[in-house]
């Protein structure tokens, strides 16, 4: 079969002829109809995670979409041995598989699969969202962020702030009904304020930043207020005054997907997708043929615009 094969750590996988899988203990043989394209794979394709690296060669890819030989349609997001996602088939867990809602194509349904799943979890399992809360997302322009800032709309929130840095992306923020979008500054203090003179403090903030962005995003937060950390764009380090947790009695809560338990996943995949075949939740993707693994790999290691999805081809 065709796949995206690594070779050596340290470099991008070639579009290349790999053993299809085989099923058996458990296992299922899915045909790969989308798979996710995410920094993640790039970091542990690098050879410097901290996690288990598969030997080379292996095909890279953590989760897509697929169908079973019954023609059943599932999400995964976890494989065996040396068959990733980015592949005409591949071997999952038999019992890890995620049904997908109906109404959603399989390009969004992949698209959804990390930093979706996140976005949602981390609404909704960490920081236990509440119909009218107060959200603000940093980030917002952002695969995670574009996410995050419609889940909290579509799970009820009472007021949802976007923010990031301007631009193109920020002018359709500013665009978008029920969103109140607010420019990063450089200023703690006046970020700060100016979050609070459109919707007063803040309940839940996702941060996928840190550094001085969450330093003002904790400025303007409730007594109480949960911030669910789980990224450092903007910096691995913040100096932050004591005084500013204890005033606020903040909640500080780190997060990663693995932290969540995967039949709150599984559950909670399938109240996304239901999301997005509603017409709650829009996902901007675009879908790279497989044999194009080298352009995808280039363009999500730069920043790519969009959310990449490698489909067989």
């Amino acid at each position: 079969m065709k796949a995206a094969v690594l070779h050596k750590l340290g470099s991008a996988p070639a579009y290349d002829e790999f053993p299809p899988p085989t099923g058996g203990g458990g296992n299922s043989v899915l045909r790969v109809a989308a798979a996710g394209v995410h920094h993640f794979v790039l970091l542990r394709a690098s050879g410097r995670f901290y996690g288990e690296v598969p030997p080379v060669p292996h095909v890279v890819g953590t989760d897509g979409v697929g169908f079973t030989e019954d023609g059943d349609r599932f999400f995964f997001d976890e494989t065996v041995g040396l068959h990733g996602a980015w592949a005409e088939q591949t071997l999952v867990p038999g019992h890890r598989l995620m049904p997908v809602a109906p109404g959603i194509d399989d390009l969004a349904a992949a698209a959804l699969g990390n930093t979706g799943l996140v976005a949602w979890t981390a609404l909704t399992w960490r920081a236990r969202l509440q119909p009218g809360e107060t959200v603000l997302v940093l980030g917002s322009t952002g695969a995670l962020g574009r996410i995050a800032h419609q889940a909290a709309r579509a799970l009820g929130a009472g007021a949802v702030v976007a923010a990031d840095l301007p631009g193109p992306a920020f002018d359709r923020l500013e665009a978008e009904p029920g969103l109140s979008a607010v420019s990063l500054l450089d200023d703690p203090d006046d970020f700060a304020r100016m979050v609070l003179a459109r919707v007063g403090p803040v309940d839940v903030i996702i941060d996928p930043l840190w550094g001085l962005p969450a330093l003002g995003a904790i400025k303007a937060a409730r007594h109480g207020a949960r911030l669910i950390q789980m990224g450092q764009v903007a910096g691995p380090s913040l100096d932050l005054p004591a005084a500013e947790l204890r005033a606020r009695a903040l909640d500080l809560r780190s997060y990663a997907l693995f932290h969540c338990p995967f039949e709150d996943r599984r559950a909670a995949y399938l109240e996304l997708t239901r999301s997005v075949a509603a017409g709650k939740v829009q996902v901007d993707v675009e879908a790279v043929p497989l044999r194009e693994v080298g352009a995808a790999w280039e363009r999500q290691a730069t920043g790519a615009s969009r959310k990449l999805v490698l489909v067989p081809g």
